[in-house]
């Protein structure tokens, strides 16, 4: 049987940052959101965007390996936002003067094509320019959701062509830019961009959740196990799902039939979160190779030992931890993959899962 979603009607623990992305979009700005993976990145923009009436259109950066790619997700990305006859309408006059066609057949979608020979430079400058004369033709509020921004680097190496967008974001007026990342560059200071920043969700946010969303599921959870989730998730709602459907597979869906609901101990809980753990071994074990010894060296020392301050002396004698420059460079590198949170909130792990899994192996 397969595991309910468990996703969240709405924001979980995050309404104070809703009200900044909201102000932001009604205003026409441009934002960088800054959180680790499971923070609810994504979702905040999406429903800031509702909020204000916005159109929105999303590019997942993680899927551009190469220039060509990139264009091509983003002319897919602007039609699968705008592709009503009308809206196919003002695109084709626009177009009228680019090299780009726009493509309609009874079978397939609607997509914009261009000659092998077309220079990438320009239709990347013209790909930019059509949000902005859609928003001016229909009289529309328009986002653009770059998600995993900093992964375009992989390819546009000598960053010509994210110096151009971030020209290009500052110019538009009708156009909003949300670029979702893990950690606020220090080039976004410099620039008129707001940065929100997401960081764990707390725990009285997270409970009333829990308790919902757990009961309309046929889960009920004690005291004690509502506790010990909290402390296995740490604030992180990605990290909460994965668990949620863990439990539910494991005990409610080998209910009687008899039976509505499963009562959950702290035990229970424990042994559903080990199982997940393991299953997800494999991914941890492949993560960890690909990081230096160094990083690894300070997850482990984290994972088994929690500190506020990983820079103290005595921390790293007991640790065996590289002084100075290493260590910084080890922890900012683990941050700006969303592996370790940043001073604000404490050097935690901020994949939870991976911290318990790091425990397991260690002990």
């Amino acid at each position: 049987m397969v595991a309910p979603a468990f996703i969240p009607e709405k924001l979980v623990g995050r309404q104070a940052e809703l009200y900044q992305v909201s102000s932001v979009l009604a205003a026409d700005g441009d934002l960088l959101i800054a959180g680790v993976p499971g923070s609810g990145r994504r979702r905040l923009v999406q429903e800031a965007a509702q909020f204000v009436g916005a159109r929105i259109i999303e590019i997942d950066c993680l899927r551009a390996t190469h220039h060509q790619r990139f264009l091509t997700l983003l002319a897919a990305g602007i039609l699968s936002t705008f592709g009503t006859a009308p809206e196919l309408t003002v695109i084709r006059q626009w177009l009228t003067h680019q090299p780009l066609t726009l493509e309609t057949a009874d079978q397939s979608p609607p997509r914009l094509t261009w000659p092998t020979a077309t220079d990438e430079w320009q239709l990347f400058k013209t790909l930019l320019l059509l949000p902005q004369a859609i928003a001016e033709a229909l009289n529309c509020r328009i986002v653009i959701v770059f998600q995993s921004f900093p992964h375009i680097r992989t390819w546009d190496r000598s960053e010509q062509w994210e110096r151009y967008l971030r020209q290009e974001i500052q110019a538009q007026s009708r156009v909003s830019y949300a670029l979702i990342a893990t950690v606020a560059e220090s080039w976004v200071q410099q620039s008129e961009m707001q940065v929100v920043l997401l960081g764990p969700v707390k725990r009285e946010d997270l409970q009333p959740w829990l308790q919902h969303i757990t009961t309309a599921q046929g889960l009920q959870l004690a005291p004690a196990a509502i506790d010990l989730f909290l402390d296995y998730i740490q604030g992180n709602v990605g990290d909460a799902i994965a668990l949620l459907r863990r439990i539910w597979l494991d005990h409610a869906q080998h209910l009687p039939r008899s039976t509505t609901t499963a009562s959950l101990q702290a035990h229970h809980l424990h042994s559903s979160t080990l199982a997940l753990v393991e299953d997800l071994s494999l991914t941890f074990e492949s993560l960890l190779l690909l990081l230096p010894s160094s990083q690894v060296r300070v997850l482990e020392s984290l994972a088994l030992d929690p500190t506020d301050s990983p820079h103290a002396r005595e921390y790293i004698q007991k640790h065996h931890l590289s002084r100075g420059g290493g260590l910084q460079g080890a922890l900012a590198s683990l941050q700006q993959k969303g592996l370790v949170y940043g001073q604000d909130y404490g050097y935690r792990i901020a994949m939870p899962l991976l911290a318990v899994w790091l425990q397991q192996r260690l002990a």
